[in-house]
C-alpha cells in the first residue's frame, strides 16, 4: 500500500542497501546523546502515534521501542494481544485494519510467524516496523548490534565476525548476516550441525539462491522504498564470504567480534542436540575459547542469556562483553527507526 506523509516500512535488513543502513546508524548516533540528558525528551515526533503490537514475550525490544517513542515525544500505545479482539476470534488482518482506521503513524509488530509484518504493510497506511517475525528477521536488533560494533571498532568493513549458536532458528542471525556482509565484514557461523546447515549461506542469499559455487553473498543495489541513505564506501558493494564452520574454535579463531546466540527452544520442534550440558561443553563460550579471538575482540549477545550454557558468566560479565551496550544503543537505534519511518530524514551523516 502506498504510504502517506513520507512514511516508510522497515520489514527487514535484506531489503536495505548499504547506504540506507549507514543512514539509519548515523541518525541513531545523533539521537544517542538524548539518553544522557537529565530531561530525556525532544519534540521530533510530537503529535505522532506509535502502536506496539507484540504477539510474543519481550523485555528489551518492547521496552526500548516504548522508550524511543516517548523520548521523541510521540504517543506510545501498547496493545496486549491476550486482552484484544484477537482472543475473540478476530483475524490478524482485521485487527490491523481496525488499528489503521484510528490513524496511527507507525505500528511496531512482533509475531511468531514469519511474514506477518509484510502482510500488515500491504493493508496499513501506517508505517510498519518489524520487531521480529518468526525465524525470518529482526532488523532493529541487527542495527543495534552494528551500532555497538561501530562505536567500539570505528568501522565494520574488513572485520571478522563469528556468530555461534542456533543459526537455523535465529532471526537475529539472518538479519546480522545480511547487514554485516552488506557493510563489508566477513562472517563465520558455527553451531551443532543440525542447527547450522552446510548450505545455510544459500538460505540468506538474494532470492534464496546461491550467487556462486562458494556460497558468497552478492550485494546488489536493489530498488528500495524504505529508509533514506547516508554515506557509505563504494567498496562495500563487493562480494564477501559467509563461511560455515564445523567447529566453534574455527569460527572464533582470529575474530574481531564474537556474537553468541540464544538457543531458540520455542521454535525447535524436535531435539537438535542431546542435552544442554553437551551443548555447553561443545559450543558454550568460555574465556579459554575466547582467547582464540583477537586480543581486542568484543563479545555480543542479543539476550536473554542462558548463563552457563551459551556463555559463561565470567565472559558475560567481563570487560570484553558489550551486552549492556547493545541494550543502550537499542534505544537510540529504535528512535532513529521510528523517526525515519514516520517521515523524518537522515540528519548529519558520519564522516
Amino acid at each position: 500500500m502506498e504510504k502517506p506523509f513520507r512514511r516508510r516500512d522497515l520489514l527487514g535488513i535484506r531489503d536495505l542497501t548499504p547506504a540506507e543502513i549507514v543512514g539509519i546508524l548515523d541518525t541513531a548516533e545523533n539521537f544517542s546523546e538524548i539518553s544522557t540528558r537529565e530531561v530525556k525528551k525532544v519534540p521530533a515526533l510530537r503529535g505522532k502515534t506509535i502502536i506496539n503490537l507484540f504477539f510474543e514475550a519481550s523485555t528489551r525490544t518492547r521496552t526500548s521501542f516504548e522508550l524511543a517513542a516517548k523520548r521523541l515525544s510521540a504517543d506510545a500505545v501498547n496493545i496486549s494481544v491476550s486482552s484484544s479482539s484477537l482472543s475473540k476470534g478476530e483475524t490478524l488482518l482485521d485487527t490491523a485494519m481496525n488499528l489503521d482506521a484510528m490513524a496511527p503513524d507507525c505500528i511496531v509488530v512482533r509475531h511468531s510467524s514469519a511474514g506477518v509484518p509484510h502482510q500488515l504493510a500491504k493493508v496499513s497506511r501506517a508505517a510498519i516496523v518489524n520487531a521480529g517475525d518468526g525465524a525470518n528477521e529482526h532488523p532493529t536488533q541487527a542495527l543495534l548490534d552494528a551500532m555497538t560494533i561501530r562505536e567500539h571498532k570505528k568501522q565494520i568493513e574488513g572485520l571478522e565476525v563469528a556468530i555461534v549458536g542456533d543459526i537455523l532458528h535465529s532471526r537475529v542471525a539472518r538479519s546480522n548476516i545480511h547487514l554485516l556482509t552488506k557493510l563489508g565484514a566477513r562472517v563465520r557461523v558455527a553451531g551443532p550441525g543440525t542447527l547450522v546447515p552446510r548450505d545455510f549461506e544459500y538460505l540468506v542469499s538474494e532470492g534464496g539462491n546461491p550467487s556462486s559455487s562458494e556460497g558468497a553473498l552478492r550485494h546488489e543495489s536493489a530498488t528500495s522504498r524504505t529508509l533514506p541513505t547516508g554515506r557509505v564506501s563504494a567498496s562495500t558493494a563487493r562480494v564477501t564470504q559467509l563461511a560455515v564452520c564445523d567447529h566453534l574454535e574455527d569460527a572464533i579463531r582470529g575474530a574481531d567480534v564474537v556474537m553468541i546466540l540464544r538457543i531458540q527452544r520455542e521454535r525447535q520442534d524436535s531435539a537438535y542436540f542431546p542435552t544442554l550440558r553437551e551443548y555447553a561443553i561443545h559450543y558454550g563460550l568460555t574465556n579459554e575459547r575466547l582467547e582464540l579471538a583477537k586480543k581486542d575482540a568484543i563479545v555480543l549477545h542479543p539476550g536473554p542469556m542462558n548463563r552457563g550454557i551459551e556463555i559463561a558468566s565470567d565472559v558475560a560479565d567481563s570487560s570484553r562483553s558489550l551486552i549492556l551496550d547493545q541494550v543502550k544503543y537499542g534505544v537510540a537505534v529504535r528512535m532513529a527507526v521510528l523517526y525515519l519511518a514516520t517521515g523524518g530524514s537522515v540528519t548529519v551523516a558520519r564522516t
